[in-house]
């Protein structure tokens, strides 16, 4: 039997807007489109709905990063009378793959973990995704559950709390009371400035332009409040203090904007416990209830669905439509495609679309990525939490921040008794990016062999209280470059980025969108969707 017999015919064959990839970038797109009346198709090659946003089981997660680890292109077609087929090429976005296998445990309970490949990933209860999650009501498809507490090591491995409240300030053992003082009236003053008093409650324009940490060093922040501020609650990714070699120096009104933000995620939902929230079953939720969404409006879906050529316009060189593995022919004015696709470089280039952020395009950076597997926790007292590595907290080279969240079987990620354990860091390369994930794992858990990290770090912690042991451990690194030139009216989505958030993501989604589509608003509120959304105050995590 012909192979292509297995693939069922799509109707019809023409649509406004064709996606390929369901990941959160693309299927926030589908959705948006077809809420604005547009007739959208969206393909998926792989079986699961999520892309590089997916939850895996094990070794469904390992296999995925295998074969994304290699570039491939699909071999010249021949063209028709009307068109020029254009082949895809696989771009290669995960590198340095390395598993270590402590214990079989893991692997023969492969289907009872939904492992991330976007991790360390978290919603803060105000920011902007979760506003979109309530306004499109996809709410009803997810559950969440708030992350339990937030710690940040020191500079000898001790874990200490991270006092991003009033009460949580009150109840720290690790800070004097002078220190407690400085923080208290530092969130005052903040508080202030976006209260509804006097100009000389405000924050001169001065400051706000200065440097973060230098306006925390001018209002007599100790070092350790500083680092507290910038790094576990400003969430910044490099070392602030260092100004010289900072990628990304963070200004005080940016600071004060992330610091507003994280207090009022506290208490916005009554039934969250603090500022953080994760989907129950793993961030591969999101892009499947934006996608169940978009099929209410009328989207089609077919995964399993390769796509082997683009058609191009012999004449004018203009996008007309894809061509499946099926053999099947179709057409739509846009074309989106997934971070993993590019079309070939001997392709004359077009101007890269004005919404892809030319410093995105450019990026070298790289994000290093890490899960670990254990059965206890990196804290008796709580099953999820995060953790945060300041830089020169792991080693006095150290200049960028590595974030860590764990995870039990009460999110449903893995199985009852054990827990997941995300790593992040950017970094330049992959021997950086390795060295800062195998210093914070050996600051976290014992190894069952002994001997010293792969790339020969000496890392040595005064702090020596029992730690977990690995059962399992995957380390790898994924690329940032994610814009691509390609024909007129074809966009490629973004890869997810190295944040803990989803905030950045989602701007340059809605920036393509709106590129795509001028005219049309992003997720318009109709009517007819009061029905999703039950007030919009509840979410329940």
């Amino acid at each position: 039997m012909d192979e292509t017999t297995s693939y069922p015919p799509i109707e019809p064959s023409n649509f406004d807007l064709i996606v390929i990839g369901t990941g959160l970038s693309e299927s926030i797109i589908a959705s948006a489109a077809s809420a604005a009346g547009k007739s959208v198709l969206h393909l998926d090659p792989n079986s699961f709905y999520g892309t590089h946003s997916a939850s895996l089981p094990l070794n469904d997660f390992i296999s995925f990063l295998e074969t994304q680890s290699k570039s491939e292109s699909e071999p010249p077609l021949q063209n028709s009378g009307d068109y020029k087929y254009v082949p895809l090429v696989t771009r290669s976005l995960y590198s340095t793959l390395e598993i270590n296998s402590y214990s079989s445990e893991p692997s023969e309970n492969s289907r009872k973990f939904n492992l991330d490949l976007v991790g360390a990933r978290v919603l803060l209860c105000a920011d902007s995704m979760i506003d979109l999650i309530l306004k499109t009501g996809i709410n009803q498809y997810m559950e969440f559950k708030s992350v339990d507490a937030n710690f940040v090591s020191d500079a000898k491995g001790k874990l200490e709390s991270v006092p991003d409240s009033r009460s949580a300030i009150f109840k720290n053992r690790s800070l004097s009371l002078t220190e407690k003082n400085q923080l208290m009236k530092f969130f005052k003053l903040v508080q202030a400035h976006f209260g509804n008093g006097s100009e000389d409650d405000k924050i001169s324009e001065q400051d706000l332009e200065s440097p973060f940490v230098e306006f925390l060093t001018k209002m007599g922040l100790t070092q350790k409040l500083k680092s507290i501020i910038l790094y576990s609650i400003v969430l910044a990714d490099n070392d602030q203090e260092n100004l010289e070699v900072c990628k990304d120096v963070i200004n005080t009104k940016s600071g004060i904007n992330r610091l507003a933000l994280y207090h009022s995620s506290i208490g916005r939902f009554p039934n969250a416990n603090g500022a953080i929230i994760y989907p129950i079953y793993g961030q591969g939720e999101l892009p499947q209830a934006f996608c169940r969404r978009a099929a209410v409006k009328g989207c089609i879906y077919v995964l399993r669905m390769p796509l082997i050529a683009v058609l191009i316009d012999k004449d004018g060189g203009i996008y007309r439509g894809v061509k499946l593995v099926s053999g099947q022919e179709l057409f739509s004015p846009q074309l989106i495609l997934a971070p993993s696709f590019a079309t070939p470089s001997t392709l004359p280039p077009v101007q890269v679309a004005k919404a892809h952020d030319l410093s995105l395009s450019d990026a070298k950076d790289k994000v290093a990525r890490g899960i670990c597997i254990t059965k206890k926790s990196v804290n008796k007292e709580v099953a999820n939490c995060l953790v945060f590595f300041p830089p020169r907290s792991l080693y006095p080279e150290q200049i960028t921040s590595v974030r860590v969240l764990q995870l039990s079987g009460n999110v449903a990620v893995c199985p009852s008794g054990m827990f997941v354990t995300y790593l992040s860091a950017i970094c330049d390369n992959a021997v950086e990016g390795k060295k800062l994930l195998n210093a914070a794992i050996y600051a976290l858990f014992s190894m069952p062999v002994s001997g010293e990290s792969n790339d020969g770090t000496d890392v040595l912690h005064e702090y020596t209280e029992e730690k977990p042991c690995l059962l399992w451990s995957a380390l790898y690194i994924q690329e940032l470059t994610v814009f691509h030139r390609a024909f007129d009216s074809i966009s490629f989505s973004p890869m997810p980025d190295e944040h803990l958030h989803y905030s950045d993501l989602l701007d340059a989604t809605q920036k393509l969108f709106q590129e795509i589509y001028p005219n049309d608003e992003f997720f318009a509120t109709n009517l007819s969707d009061e029905h999703l959304d039950d007030g919009g105050s509840e979410l329940d995590p």
